[in-house]
């Protein structure tokens, strides 16, 4: 069922499982940053009126993906180690995970007209909290209801924050025995429906230290918060489980798989194939943005089916979208470079051209958000300025 468009010309952890401790990489910037992608890409952003968000841990940066004419706009924003993106249309909020930091941010949609280009950006996301969580891993993010949960692959559990600890343990598989850093199972993923989580994702039902490294080419699995059983099994490297137009979607990253998973029999269905290490999962109506990265060679991935069938030459990085109706590739952004690696692919809809401000400047020194009634001790000319 692969179906990929040919490309038009280019416009302008130690690995996945353990992302390095750096910061932003001063040599990927938007002038030395480059890539590709098909005209429908920008089309079908237009269309469906919606912009992505797109992490990068590797590169430490979160790409701004939004249609601007005929072209995409991909705009840089400098993070430590980005990796859960989760968005709240209903509320405005968006989290992102960083190194050591959970950034919570808010659209303020007044002064998004203000920003560059004039007259231009629909949404501004302006910085409310950081936490400081400690180097956990966190991977995937959701919010239920005012919470912030994620998934803290380091302690192998999962976690919401408050003003008193780094990170608060909520639940983790049955499986492993103790709160400790140790990556015992490589949590990565989970899956929320009806206002909860519902699945998570892990790369291994194992209890030691980096355990899950011993049969990472089949030994991930699909899990049920609620009994904390096995739902699906024999999986390589799954990320990213979902909850979408009545199905159960995973992608089967050593294997570069978009599939459905049939929770009572525990079998899987491929809908595509890609060129890729899939990781990174949205959904807008019958559209899959799904994240791809290039992987290098590593211990991490050696042994997987995908480095085995594709050369590092052959796999790509970037973001490509599926009409989940047939498995065709209908569009796809291609990163090329020092850009190899990709975690969150976050849909913003109803946003068509978003900025995010997280370092400091006249922005965010001259914007200020009160309540209510402090707005009405406010000179009328002042709130219009």
């Amino acid at each position: 069922m692969e179906n990929e468009p040919a490309p038009p010309p280019a416009s302008a952890e130690p690995a996945v499982a353990d992302p390095p401790a750096t910061g932003p990489d001063p040599a990927v910037t938007e002038a030395s940053f480059t890539s590709s992608h098909t005209n429908t890409f920008p089309a079908l952003l237009r269309e469906l009126g919606i912009s992505l968000l797109v992490s990068t841990y590797q590169a430490g940066k979160l790409i701004v993906v939004r249609a601007q004419g005929d072209a995409l706009n991909t705009h840089f924003r400098n993070f430590y180690s980005p990796m859960g993106v989760v968005y709240q249309a209903t509320t405005g909020r968006l989290a992102i995970g960083a190194k050591s930091e959970v950034w919570e941010f808010h659209n303020q949609t007044d002064v998004a007209p203000k920003l560059e280009p004039k007259e231009t950006c629909d949404a501004a996301f302006l910085p409310r909290s950081v936490h400081h969580s400690g180097d956990i891993r966190i991977h995937e993010m959701g919010f239920i209801g005012r919470e912030i949960w994620a998934v803290n692959t380091r302690f192998s559990c999962l976690c919401t924050f408050d003003s008193d600890s780094s990170f608060v343990p909520r639940w983790r598989p049955k499986f492993v025995s103790a709160l400790a850093p140790e990556d015992r199972c490589h949590l990565n993923g989970m899956a929320i429906a009806d206002g909860r989580i519902k699945l998570v994702t892990c790369l291994g039902a194992t209890d030691t230290p980096g355990g899950w490294r011993e049969n990472k080419r089949d030994g991930g699995r699909v899990l049920d918060i609620d009994t904390g059983e096995t739902v699906v099994a024999g999986l390589s490297m799954p990320h990213s489980p979902r909850f979408h137009a009545g199905h159960v979607w995973v992608l089967e990253s050593g294997h570069g798989t978009l599939s459905t998973a049939d929770l009572k029999t525990g079998k899987t269905e491929i809908i595509t194939k890609l060129p890729g290490f899939t990781r990174g999962l949205d959904f807008y109506g019958p559209f899959a943005f799904i994240g791809l990265s290039q992987v290098r060679e590593s211990a991490v991935f050696s042994g997987i089916p995908l480095v085995e069938a594709l050369s590092e030459s052959e796999r790509t990085c970037g973001v490509y979208v599926v009409d989940i109706r047939n498995g065709a590739t209908v569009a796809f952004l291609r990163f090329e470079g020092i850009v190899q690696e990709i975690f969150a692919v976050t849909v913003l809809p109803g946003i068509r051209f978003p900025d995010l401000i997280n370092e400091p400047g006249e922005t965010l020194d001259s914007s200020f958000v009160l309540p209510d009634e402090a707005l009405e001790e406010v000179p009328k000319e002042l709130l219009r300025s």
